[in-house]
């Protein structure tokens, strides 16, 4: 990255897995760049675990392309498990307080847990595409999955979080040391 952040060049010589965490992180960066957080939230403290799960994302694609199978599946297993952490956060403890306080189980976190399964499906395939060692496959599903996953983040980032930052207020605070404790969800 270079020293401007709000103005990531994704370059013709990066590699695949570069191209993709760039894109994430432009996608935050552009997000939020005018923001400063002085007091811990559910928008920065879970947009912050999305670069960190991006960041897993990258390095197994980065793996998985040069074949290098033992790297990729210990990559692919700690993306996996910071995924399945990240929706269980999200399905335990932040969506059901939100719908608690708003009344509201129809919106926003009725769609994302539909997207959470779509992801899932998708790492099943994944993992099953590591397993065959067949880079190919992988390499597309991992197109598939960055696409949903920008699509997903930016909805959480822009829209959910900061309605659950307003809508839960005082809780903040104990819902996110709530969120560190949670296990991953199945997945």
């Amino acid at each position: 990255m270079n020293g401007n952040q709000g103005n990531l060049d994704i370059s013709q010589g990066a590699s695949r897995s570069e191209t993709c965490i760039l894109a994430l992180r432009k996608q935050h960066l552009n997000g939020h760049k005018d923001k400063e957080y002085a007091v811990e939230t559910i928008s920065n403290y879970l947009a912050s675990d999305h670069r960190q799960c991006d960041d897993y994302f990258a390095m197994a694609e980065e793996f998985a392309a040069r074949q290098d199978w033992p790297a990729t599946t210990a990559s692919f297993e700690q993306f996996h498990s910071a995924m399945a952490h990240h929706f269980g956060m999200e399905e335990q403890v932040l969506f059901p307080a939100f719908e608690r306080e708003t009344g509201n189980t129809m919106g926003p976190t009725r769609m994302m847990r539909m997207e959470h399964e779509q992801m899932r499906d998708l790492f099943t395939h994944m993992a099953a595409a590591v397993a065959a060692q067949d880079a190919d496959e992988y390499a597309g599903l991992s197109e598939t999955l960055l696409i949903m996953l920008q699509q997903h983040n930016l909805k959480e980032e822009q829209v959910l979080y900061p309605m659950s930052d307003q809508a839960l207020g005082v809780r903040v605070a104990e819902l996110l040391q709530q969120m560190k404790e949670a296990p991953g969800s199945a997945g």
